[in-house]
């Protein structure tokens, strides 16, 4: 007869309890979004972003850049996550909203105006960057000079976006508007000449003119029409994770690193962001 001895004994003992600890039923689930802690093996936060807006939000390969990108990488370092707990989904125009709702995504950063109707569904921190509505032609037409010079043609933005709306509510009579899925499309079908201009906000304009297949062959006409409030949407009614974000966004204005974000992101399109940058973020409610 083989007699164990006491240290065999509790040796094994202590490994079935291990075992079940990490089986048993309850166990405990990785930390919820905004309470993650830098350097967690397990939290992670899911984040919006817009995957083909150069300077703004892009993806290329693996790796993701823009003056989106760089706010939601601090955001979210601010509430106690490092890049690498990042989950980046893409959030097209038209399906931010259900996004959120659906809890796919706990922050969006995505070239996300602020409108009263989108507020009736989701929650807005921020703003964190003022943009204005313009057009992009090709650079050898100077027949578009602005939104009263779009009779007639045929003019494209995104499903979903607040500058498809304003077109629809102010010029869609005269217009030939066509909404495709992401700016990106739009952009190839101008530079190959099927469409005579694009419509969404000046910054993200800026971005796809200097991208360098198009240098040279594609402009912004320069006369702005709207004022669009960039803001972080979130779950409605979650004040507590708006003014998180808020005192986030507030810190990396004053500490002069959203400066630094915009001159690395959208400084090489040669933008120049409007007086009223960097604005002031809205009380959450």
């Amino acid at each position: 007869m083989t007699i164990r001895k006491p240290w065999a004994i509790l040796t094994s003992a202590l490994l079935v309890l291990a075992t079940a600890a990490c089986t048993a039923p309850g166990s405990t689930p990785a930390a919820p979004a905004g309470s993650g802690s830098s350097g967690s093996a397990t939290a992670s936060i899911t984040i919006g972003i817009k995957f083909d807006q150069p300077g703004l939000g892009l993806k290329e390969g693996s790796t993701y850049t823009g003056f989106d990108v760089e706010v939601a990488k601090y955001v979210a370092g601010e509430l106690g996550y490092s890049e690498s707990q990042i989950v980046w989904k893409e959030s097209p125009s038209a399906q931010r909203e259900t996004l959120i709702e659906g809890g796919q995504v706990q922050l969006i950063f995505a070239t996300y105006s602020i409108t009263d109707a989108r507020k009736q569904r989701v929650s807005f921190a921020g703003p964190y960057f003022l943009a204005g509505q313009d057009l992009l032609v090709r650079a050898d037409d100077t027949s578009i000079t602005g939104p009263e010079s779009l009779n007639g043609k045929k003019l494209c933005s995104v499903t979903g976006s607040t500058s498809a709306k304003k077109i629809k509510d102010t010029l869609a009579a005269n217009v030939d508007l066509q909404e495709l899925d992401t700016y990106s499309k739009c952009v190839t079908a101008l530079a190959a000449g099927t469409l005579d201009a694009v419509t969404t906000d000046n910054v993200i304009l800026a971005g796809y003119a200097a991208q360098d297949q198009y240098k040279g062959k594609l402009k912004v006409v320069g006369k702005t029409f709207s004022t669009e409030r960039y803001g972080v949407g979130l779950k409605k009614g979650d004040t507590a994770l708006c003014t998180k974000v808020n005192t986030a966004i507030a810190k990396m204005i004053s500490s002069g690193d959203w400066q630094k974000a915009l001159d690395k992101t959208v400084g090489p399109s040669g933008f120049k962001p409007s007086g009223d940058n960097p604005p002031k973020t809205d009380v959450c409610s």
